[in-house]
């Protein structure tokens, strides 16, 4: 088995234009969401990027894992992928890009705590409570304000963003815990996708959001959103896991919401109040917190280790 290494310089840049990407994407979504509405391109991006994916396999010649329990989990993971992509579609319509991508990703605090309730293997330590305290203290700050509750709907699109992150965090859990943890990672991403486009084009009808309005900038937007998001990046990031140390890899991702916030700012102009900058500071701290906590009581142990 291949000796994970640690974080180089390659790794790291490579790390930060993936985070520049998705911290991007809820961006991209909202920029031409006058244009397309965004539950038809989170419907469109989804299927693109499964027949990639699926092209990609084939070329490789990668089998399937046609076991039913790994299909039936693919099933649950990708319906949970497809409210996830709902709520947030829902909450750009209503709230900044920048609030949307930050309550996302907080997605990795709901995940520890649902493992920490139903695998013993995953109990939390002491530092990481301490981190999902500050997350859930930046995020009481940024609702704490009346104001935040007005007519405009920004408060609701933050709630959904939110429900959308706890709708990833269950995908997560679905795929570590059930037997989708043993199917090869290109396969689980496609049952998702599938099972995604599938229930976000029936929802899209139901609920008549299908308005597409095609121009240039809609189409260079679903080209970097099915090919650059969806499958370059996801190449990338599994080709970093593979090679580099995973614990390492996860505390870089926290700039991701970063990039989000300065991009929702630089191109779409959007006003960052300082209430909202405050709690985003306390969400991020303890999102980092909470990933970097094994890697830093690692290396506490080692001091230990080395004064003895």
């Amino acid at each position: 088995m291949q000796q994970r290494q640690p974080i180089d310089v390659t790794a790291f840049s490579l790390m930060v234009i993936f985070c520049m990407i998705m911290g991007g994407q809820q961006v991209a979504i909202k920029a031409v969401s006058t244009d397309m509405d965004p539950i038809v391109q989170l419907a469109l991006r989804s299927l693109f990027a499964a027949v990639l994916i699926l092209t990609y396999m084939r070329y490789k010649k990668e089998r399937f894992v046609s076991e039913w329990g790994a299909i039936k989990y693919g099933i649950l993971a990708g319906i949970f992928f497809a409210l996830e992509f709902f709520l947030l579609g829902e909450a750009l319509t209503r709230t900044t890009a920048a609030h949307a991508v930050v309550f996302l990703y907080s997605s990795p605090i709901f995940t520890a705590l649902i493992l920490h309730l139903f695998v013993p293997s995953e109990r939390m330590s002491l530092l990481q409570w301490g981190g999902i305290l500050i997350a859930f203290s930046g995020i009481g700050i940024i609702f704490w304000e009346p104001s935040s509750m007005d007519a405009s709907g920004t408060f609701i699109g933050d709630i959904l963003a939110f429900l959308a992150a706890l709708a990833w965090s269950l995908t997560t859990v679905i795929v570590r815990c059930t037997s989708l943890s043993k199917v090869p990672a290109k396969q689980v991403v496609f049952y998702q996708l599938i099972v995604g486009f599938t229930l976000l084009a029936m929802t899209s009808t139901v609920t008549q959001q299908w308005h597409f309005n095609s121009t240039p900038l809609v189409w260079i937007n679903l080209i970097f959103q099915s090919v650059i998001v969806s499958f370059l990046a996801f190449l990338v990031w599994f080709w970093l896991l593979g090679r580099y140390q995973a614990s390492q890899i996860g505390i870089l991702s926290f700039m991701t919401p970063l990039f989000g916030v300065v991009f929702g700012y630089l191109l779409l102009g959007e006003h960052l109040d300082k209430q909202f900058l405050i709690g985003s500071v306390f969400i991020l701290s303890g999102i980092f917190v909470v990933n970097s906590s094994s890697w830093v009581l690692r290396k506490i142990h080692r001091l230990q280790q080395a004064k003895k």
